[in-house]
């Protein structure tokens, strides 16, 4: 089954319980949350305190993807704060072993994020350790960026080493210009969770878009 994940990068920042909520009621699976720390990306977005204040707007799973440099040291604060899973860049990561295993420490599922020129080496030998793989169709920082049709090899790839691991359970996640064009690219390739950010918070009806994303990815 396809998980759409709407991102709320692209929501309205001032009404963000309020856009989360609307998410959940409009058919999204998961809750993307990108926090941007301004080195590792050109971007800030906002930390702990501010996933924990808007928590209580919906049931659903935080997917709570970390773009920072030393994602270790704010673990355990995303983690307390109410992320139900956690994913961190294996370029941001000396030791991404150790930081798989402190996330799993805290009781939630571990993910591991590639950017667009980064090789499945990278997360080649965790594989087993981790429940999820994101990896990055856009160039990470900025919402509302292009796809880069590129990253579909490495999809591919990644599901043909999945399967052949037997790992059923492991989630490859896409994120960046996923819309009604690119859904189904990416899950003839082997996706099965997709982010959409701007594909959803930029439609009027958030429902309709969300329909249309899973309605594509079937087809």
């Amino acid at each position: 089954m396809t998980i759409i994940a709407p991102s709320i990068l692209s929501a309205d920042f001032g009404r963000l319980a309020d856009e989360i909520a609307d998410a959940d009621r409009s058919g999204g699976d998961w809750i993307h949350v990108d926090i941007m720390d301004g080195h590792f990306v050109p971007n800030i977005t906002f930390g702990p305190v501010v996933v924990g204040a808007v928590r209580q707007a919906t049931k659903l799973p935080f997917d709570v993807h970390l773009m920072i440099k030393e994602p270790e040291r704010y673990i355990a604060d995303f983690a307390k704060a109410g992320a139900d899973r956690i994913t961190v860049h294996a370029e941001a990561c000396v030791h991404l072993h150790r930081v798989i295993h402190m996330i799993k420490e805290q009781g939630i599922p571990a993910g591991v994020a590639l950017n667009p020129a980064t090789p499945l080496s990278a997360v080649e030998h965790v594989l087993e350790d981790i429940d999820l793989v994101l990896c990055m169709t856009v160039n990470p920082g900025f919402g509302g960026q292009a796809f880069i049709p590129a990253v579909l090899a490495k999809l591919r790839e990644l599901r043909d080493k999945a399967d052949k691991r037997g790992l059923s359970g492991l989630h490859i996640q896409v994120d960046g210009g996923i819309n009604k064009e690119t859904a189904r690219l990416v899950k003839e390739a082997g996706a099965n969770v997709l982010v959409a950010g701007s594909a959803v918070f930029a439609r009027p009806d958030r429902a309709a878009a969300i329909a249309e994303l899973r309605q594509t990815a079937r087809e």
